[in-house]
């Protein structure tokens, strides 16, 4: 969150290593602003709202923390097309704060039938429920800075306050990676699913940019409804 997503958003961390070939970290980019002028000092002690109505937090509604994100928010619809991986266990962490609750998840996943490099992929889920700031700015801020780094971004109406989906296929020669990611907002929640895999042009290819929407549309929509349970 964006971080959630974040990176929204969502601040997070990377997701895992698969096959030795993925690498790549999900790392949030947070955006500060300092403001100090006579103009603006007077500005905040006539309109006070100026101030508070951007940084104050937002409600977190019934959204609560987990202990097991992976069960919490598993990823029911891109499980359909991935298996975890039998060699390496998902792992999840859960922190509690007076500022802020994060929980995330990392899994390390095969696909189904999968003969090449392409049936390696690593998947990272977080969420964060933001008690002492608003996360809009921040999840806008990450949106516009994947947008300058050459990400296809594009809005998804219908899930909480504001939703969007990252997509980039890059890479040189025949080798690509792949990378996709889900970050919502709703009040002080952000959330955020990212997807990452490789393959070699002509031995087998990850799911479509559309395939990779729609299912983390999915899975996102449902990780939201089961933080709110």
């Amino acid at each position: 969150m964006p971080t959630a997503p974040g990176t929204p958003v969502v601040p997070g961390g990377g997701a895992p290593r698969s096959g030795g070939n993925l690498r790549r970290n999900a790392v949030w980019a947070f955006v500060g602003a300092v403001l100090a002028s006579a103009g603006w000092t007077t500005a905040v002690m006539v309109v006070p709202g100026m101030v508070s109505s951007d940084s104050a937090p937002r409600s977190l509604g019934s959204y609560h923390l987990s202990d097991d994100f992976c069960a919490t928010a598993k990823p029911t619809k891109l499980l359909q097309t991935y298996s975890v991986s039998d060699t390496s266990a998902p792992t999840h962490h859960s922190d509690r704060n007076p500022a802020l609750d994060s929980m995330n998840c990392s899994m390390s996943l095969k696909r189904t039938g999968g003969t090449s490099d392409s049936e390696f992929a690593s998947v990272y889920l977080r969420a964060d429920l933001h008690k002492a700031v608003n996360p809009a700015p921040e999840l806008d801020a990450n949106k516009e800075l994947y947008r300058a780094r050459g990400y296809q971004v594009t809005d998804i109406p219908g899930i909480g306050e504001e939703a969007y989906f990252l997509y980039k296929d890059d890479g040189s020669d025949k080798y690509h990676s792949v990378y996709a990611e889900l970050d919502i907002r709703d009040g002080g929640m952000t959330y955020y699913i990212n997807y990452s895999a490789s393959y070699t042009e002509g031995k087998g290819k990850p799911p479509s940019k559309d395939e990779l929407r729609s299912t983390l549309q999915s899975d996102g929509q449902d990780a939201v409804r089961a933080m709110q349970k």
